[in-house]
C-alpha cells in the first residue's frame, strides 16, 4: 500500500498503539515490514510536489511564511507574538496564548521539556519518555519557554537518539529530582507548581532493540525491511535498523508486510 508519510498518531497512553494513516502498526509488532521510498515528496501544507523538504515536511515558501517552522516553536523563550511580528496571529493565539506545562523526563536520560497542557501525554510519548512528571504550568508559550531556559542550568534539554533507540534506560528518581529544586522553583514567577506531582510510566511495544544505534538513510538506501521489533517515540524499530518516520513526514513509501 501507498502511504504518504505523517508523523504517527498515538492513543492509549501510557500504553501507547500507534497508527500511519489508519494503518495499526502496533498489529504488525514480531512481523515482517518493508518501507520502500518512491521518490516523491509532497508539501505536508500546500501538498505541492517538492525535491527537498524543510523543517520535517514543508516546501521552501510554507517554511518561511507558516509560524509551525518558525523559530519559536524549537526555542519557545523567542516566541514573539506579543511583539506583532507572529507569521500567523490566529494559529499562533490557538497554539502559544493556552496554558502550558513544564516536565522533568526520562527519555534515555533525565531532562526537562515544555509542552502544550492539551497535548503533554501525545508529546511524552513522542519523546520515548518512559519516565515523566508535570512539574508545573504556566499561561502560555513564552512563559514556559523563559522558564525551561533557566532550567537548563540544572537540567538537559534534548535526548540521545541513539541509547532511545537501544534502550539504554537506567531507572530515575523523579520526584527526588523536582524536589532538589523546589525551592528554585518557587522564586519562578507565574508558574504554578505542582503541589504533588505523579510519575507516569510509559510502556512502548518492544520485543527486542537493536545492539548498535543505526539510523536509516534513504540516500543510501530507498528501502527498510526487517522483522518490527518495537515502536518508540516515533521510531520504528526495523531488524537492526531505526527509522524516525517523523524525519520523512511528506515522503511517499510502500508498506508491504
Amino acid at each position: 500500500m501507498l502511504k504518504t508519510l505523517k508523523k504517527m498518531r498515538v492513543i492509549n497512553f501510557p500504553n501507547p498503539e500507534y497508527f500511519i494513516d489508519e494503518l495499526a502498526i502496533n498489529e504488525l509488532l514480531n512481523h515482517t515490514i518493508s518501507l520502500k521510498f518512491t521518490g516523491k515528496i509532497n508539501c505536508l501544507h500546500c501538498q505541492k510536489a517538492i525535491k527537498k523538504s524543510f523543517n520535517q515536511g514543508y516546501c521552501f515558501p510554507c517554511f518561511q511564511k507558516l509560524a509551525a517552522c518558525d523559530m519559536c516553536i524549537l526555542r519557545p523563550e523567542l516566541c514573539h507574538f506579543h511583539q506583532g511580528t507572529c507569521r500567523e496571529p490566529e494559529w499562533g493565539a490557538k497554539h502559544c496564548l493556552i496554558p502550558h506545562s513544564i516536565y522533568l523526563a526520562n527519555s534515555a536520560g533525565l531532562k526537562v521539556g515544555i509542552t502544550r497542557t492539551i497535548q503533554k501525554e501525545t508529546r511524552w510519548i513522542d519523546q520515548g519518555a518512559v519516565q515523566v512528571i508535570e512539574i508545573g504550568q504556566t499561561s502560555e508559550r513564552l512563559k514556559s519557554g523563559l522558564i525551561e531556559v533557566e532550567l537548563k542550568k540544572y537540567f538537559n534539554d534534548r535526548s540521545d537518539w541513539r541509547k532511545l533507540i537501544t534502550g539504554k534506560d537506567e531507572q530515575l528518581d523523579l520526584i527526588a529530582e523536582f524536589e532538589g529544586i523546589r525551592s528554585e522553583l518557587e522564586q519562578i514567577s507565574d508558574l504554578q507548581i505542582a503541589a504533588d506531582p505523579l510519575e507516569f510510566k510509559i510502556k512502548y511495544p518492544i520485543i527486542s532493540y537493536p545492539k548498535k544505534a543505526v539510523s536509516f538513510n534513504e540516500k543510501k538506501d530507498q528501502t527498510i525491511s526487517g522483522n518490527l521489533n518495537g515502536i518508540r517515540g516515533q521510531y520504528l524499530l526495523i531488524g537492526e535498523q531505526a527509522i524516525n518516520i517523523r524525519k520523512f513526514q511528506g515522503y511517499q513509501v510502500e508498506i508491504q508486510f
